[in-house]
């Protein structure tokens, strides 16, 4: 084995190792959100604590991360598809941190709305099938970035309308609720809040998978329509 075969062997190398925290920091962030959701919906203030408390821990994975991938650039100044495989590494641990905050923030309202049942089951039914929703966007974006599956990048962005809908629906439920009865007002702002948190962590996930296909085609998708993007892949 010559000395560049070497150099590249061991490049690939780290480009694997990094790509595999990556998946690793996406599994721990998937896991606060699933807690955070059963929080709310349970009322257990308990494990609302504990999904805050572990922010940290997805936090401390996006520095080491992003530390990683400054190291590759400045050892191996990487070029073309290998340069493009470390943006989308750095800009995906940043939405992933991010999906994590709206995790912990689902939490902190968890917190406040508490066991008090003073909203009608129905809107606990909605928020429990948006997030459902946007945890799939994840779980498919995450899969997407691992298996650099364009097609399945252009699915998670489509699935992004669905989210927007489904929010869009709760918002027009809420502020009947609250016109209609006064009282449910405090409650029902805790409820919006939470149905944003879910709605930001659908974007989020999207934004990884424009990200993919951006590392596949070398073109950027962001703030293009859906049907653009799906036109790009296809071409």
């Amino acid at each position: 084995m010559t000395s560049s075969e070497h150099t590249s062997k061991q490049f690939d190398a780290e480009l694997e190792a990094v790509r595999a925290r990556v998946l690793q920091m996406g599994g721990l962030v998937e896991e606060q959100i699933r807690l955070a959701v059963e929080a709310l919906l349970s009322g257990d203030s308990e494990l609302s604590n504990s999904v805050v408390n572990n922010d940290h821990a997805v936090n401390a994975l996006e520095v080491a991360i992003d530390e990683d991938c400054s190291t590759i650039i400045a050892r191996r100044q990487p070029t073309a598809g290998d340069l493009r495989m470390i943006m989308t590494v750095v800009k995906t641990i940043t939405d992933l941190e991010r999906i994590g905050d709206e995790a912990a923030k689902i939490a902190r309202m968890a917190r406040l709305i508490g066991g008090n049942d003073r909203l009608t089951q129905p809107r606990f039914h909605e928020i429990r099938r948006m997030a459902g929703m946007a945890a799939e966007m994840l779980h498919k974006a995450l899969d997407a970035f691992a298996r650099l599956d364009i097609t399945a990048s252009a699915e998670v962005v489509r699935q992004d309308q669905l989210v927007d809908d489904e929010f869009r629906g709760i918002l027009r439920h809420l502020i009947t609720f609250m016109m209609e009865d006064p009282r449910t007002i405090s409650a029902s702002i805790e409820i919006l809040f939470t149905a944003k948190a879910i709605e930001r962590i659908g974007d989020h996930s999207k934004n990884i998978c424009e990200y993919v296909i951006y590392m596949v085609k070398g073109k950027d998708v962001r703030h293009t329509s859906v049907e653009e993007i799906e036109r790009e892949i296809m071409g």
